[in-house]
This record gives C-alpha cells, sequence and structure tokens, in this order.
C-alpha cells in the first residue's frame, strides 16, 4: 500500500484506501463535474465513497464513482478540485489538485412572443435554445401580456423587450427578464412612441430600438440594467421598418426595411449606422446585396449578418467595424424566410420564427459563409401549427464581446 491518511483521529490510515487519480473538471453553469480515477489499492475493505472539494473548502459534494458534481460556483471564476477516497475504516489522503476549471453560463437564445396559428393570435412565450447545440426550443417563461412584431435587446444577463402589438393593438409596453434562470417578464417602462414592427440592438450596457410602422424614423434607447421610459437617441437616415439590426460593442447597424408611407420605398437596401454609447443621427454605412423587408439580422462582435426578407433567401454580411457594402454570404432554405427574428453566440447566428417556415430555426457559422443549416423548432403548443414575427437576443451576442 502507498501511505495512509494517517494523523487522523479515529481512523486507520493503514487501512484507509489510497488516494484518488487523474482529477479534472468539467465546465457547466455555476457547477463542475468532477472526474478521477479511483485508486487500485482500496486498503482493508471497499470503498464507500468519496469526497469532493474545492480548494477554498467553501463547495464540495460527495458520490459513490466518478463523476462527482459540485454545485453552487460562481460563473467565470477559476476553481481547482482535490478528491478523497472513503472506506469503513477511513479517508484516503487528499488527491493532486485538479487543473483550473471555471463555469460559465451557456450561450442562450430567446424567442420572445410571436403571432400564432390560433386564438389568441399572439403569444407571451419566451422560447429558449442553447446555441451552441442543435435541438427544440425549451419554455423559459412568459411575457407579461402577449406580443408581436416585437424587439429584443440584452445584457449577458437581463432581455428587453419593446413589445410592438399587445393583443393586435399597438403598444408602447416595454418588458424585461432574467436571462441567468427561467422566469416570467416583469414592466421595465414605456417607449416613448406607440409602434410595431421596430428592431432592437444593444451592447452590454445600452438598449437601442429603432423604427416602427407609423413611418417614424426615430432611434429609442434605455439602459438595460436599470427599468424606466425610453429615452430619444436621435434618427436612422430615412423612416422605415421590418428591417434589420446587428451590433458589436460601439457600433449598432440598421439594414433594409421599408416606409410605408411611400410606395417606391418597398424594398429598401439602405444600411445606416450610429455609436451606441453616444446619442444623435444615423450615418450612411452601405447597402445590402438585394432591397428587401422583413430582414433578420445578428452578429459577432466583427460581423454582422443578415437574413432573407421579402421572396429572397439571400444571406448577406457586413464588417461592423468598417463601412461599405454588404457582401453574399449563401442561402436560407427557401424564399419564404420573409419577417424573423435573429440571435447570435459567440460563434453562431440563429434565424427563425419567419413567414411560410413553420416552426423552424436555422444557423450558420458567423466567421464563414455558406448556406444556413437546420437547428430545431420552436414551441408549438396548443394546435399552433406555426409562430412568426418574433423578436430575439441572446447573452453572448456581438455587441458583449
Amino acid at each position: 500500500m502507498s501511505k495512509r491518511v494517517g494523523g487522523f483521529i479515529n481512523q486507520d490510515g493503514l487501512n484507509a484506501p489510497d488516494s484518488p487519480t487523474g482529477v479534472s473538471g468539467t465546465a457547466g453553469n455555476e457547477q463542475v463535474d468532477v472526474s478521477f480515477t479511483a485508486p487500485s489499492d482500496v486498503g482493508g475493505a471497499a470503498i464507500t465513497g468519496y469526497r469532493v472539494t474545492d480548494s477554498t473548502g467553501a463547495h464540495g459534494a460527495t458520490g459513490s464513482s466518478s463523476p462527482i458534481t459540485v454545485t453552487g460556483l460562481t460563473n467565470d471564476t477559476s476553481y481547482t478540485f482535490n478528491v478523497w477516497a472513503i472506506n469503513p475504516f477511513g479517508w484516503s489522503s487528499p488527491s493532486d489538485a485538479s487543473g483550473g476549471v471555471t463555469p460559465f453560463l451557456p450561450q442562450r437564445a430567446f424567442f420572445n412572443g410571436g403571432t400564432i396559428s390560433v386564438s389568441p393570435d399572439s403569444t407571451d412565450q419566451i422560447d429558449q435554445f442553447t446555441i451552441t447545440t442543435t435541438g427544440n426550443a425549451a419554455d423559459w417563461g412568459n411575457l407579461t401580456s402577449t406580443s408581436d412584431f416585437s424587439a429584443s435587446m440584452s445584457s449577458s444577463t437581463r432581455a428587453v423587450v419593446f413589445k410592438g402589438r399587445n393583443a393586435g393593438s399597438t403598444t408602447n409596453q416595454i418588458d424585461y427578464f432574467d436571462i441567468t434562470s427561467t422566469g416570467n417578464a416583469s414592466d421595465f417602462g414605456d417607449d416613448i412612441v406607440t409602434q410595431n414592427d421596430m428592431v432592437g440592438a444593444s451592447n452590454s450596457t445600452r438598449g437601442l430600438a429603432a423604427g416602427g410602422s407609423s413611418v417614424i424614423n426615430t432611434i429609442r434607447y434605455v439602459t438595460i440594467a436599470s427599468t424606466g421610459n425610453a429615452t430619444d437617441f436621435g434618427d436612422m437616415t430615412i423612416s422605415r421598418l421590418s428591417l434589420g439590426a446587428v451590433a458589436s460593442p460601439t457600433r449598432a447597424c440598421f439594414g433594409g426595411g421599408f416606409n410605408d408611407g411611400d410606395a417606391s420605398l418597398y424594398n429598401l437596401d439602405i444600411i445606416d449606422y450610429v455609436t451606441i454609447g453616444s446619442t444623435g443621427n444615423a450615418t450612411d454605412f452601405g447597402d445590402l446585396t438585394v432591397g428587401r423587408n422583413g430582414v433578420s439580422a445578428s452578429s459577432s462582435s466583427t460581423r454582422g449578418v443578415f437574413f432573407g426578407g421579402n421572396s429572397e433567401n439571400t444571406i448577406d454580411y457586413i464588417t461592423i467595424a468598417s463601412t461599405g457594402n454588404a457582401t453574399d454570404f449563401g442561402d436560407l432554405s427557401s424564399t419564404s424566410w420573409n419577417g424573423g427574428a435573429s440571435a447570435a453566440g459567440l460563434t453562431r447566428a440563429l434565424v427563425g420564427g419567419t413567414t411560410g417556415n413553420a416552426g423552424n430555426v436555422a444557423y450558420v457559422t458567423i466567421a464563414s459563409t455558406g448556406n444556413a443549416s437546420d437547428f430545431g423548432d420552436l414551441q408549438l403548443t396548443g394546435g399552433t401549427t406555426f409562430k412568426r414575427s418574433m423578436s430575439a437576443c441572446s447573452n453572448a451576442h456581438g455587441g458583449l464581446s
């Protein structure tokens, strides 16, 4: 036998087990799965269990085999772990410590509200996807009331929803909800205008809502971590609705849309931009490859991707820090990806909730080019056959990096 724990009162060090070896950890949300190899020399009796403790001694767990999950940890904090083997004679010496392991919040996308196929014709559901995997939506909670044609924006911990329409009537209501744990939304405040079919963008502190259905070019902003009414930011270069928005930590860009007061401005290719941390009017950025409305968009910190639109399956991209016209990225699966929502993680952008695609969600890898792939489906419950005209946000989009 190797050396035993010895020295511990009421323990028989000669018959205690050897220490576990090969300790490592796999990070999750506020937890780590600690894996290890059981000792080959179990001592004078079979091992009855194992104890895992972090280096501070503040967090631990027991179990009968590897892995053992330690919970209650703080995300974005590094931990190391030791493991002890236990038999009726006592505890082993502690294992060698694991390497550092840092729990983290999963990259999550949220698709909020939407028009549905049954009465009432809109929903208050919040659908959640884990961006780094594929699969169908999970239920997160509910908005304070039904909502469609809304605009969403987010920090890494909170989502804000300018609600658009509530029960078929245009509203100025703003909701917010926690995106670190499941739960329902609460009232945030009011928009300065009563609008729907606008678009949202944000960095880690400030959220912007732009445009709307009554032929306005107004941009409004809120401070995401607080509550209260929206404040005027400035104006876009042209009044429009049904557009897409992307953001880096410093800049928001608005692309596409249409002006419902002028038939000649039905499919716009305009992209303009603002500096999120300031206020003021937008500046021309360039043009989309094809003029269209019903555009969905999201971004990494460097690249913005614009999806679809009326009778277009086109995917475009721009480099947010520069100016210039968009470049072709690839294609969606059909020409009916119109009026949807998009949210991005660190490497992927998701798009869904579009006219003609029932509840399907697709994705692309932002840093590359190519056609979209199937990701999964939105929640279609209670006889619903489609869900569309939603808004979306995430806890890992380009404005946060």
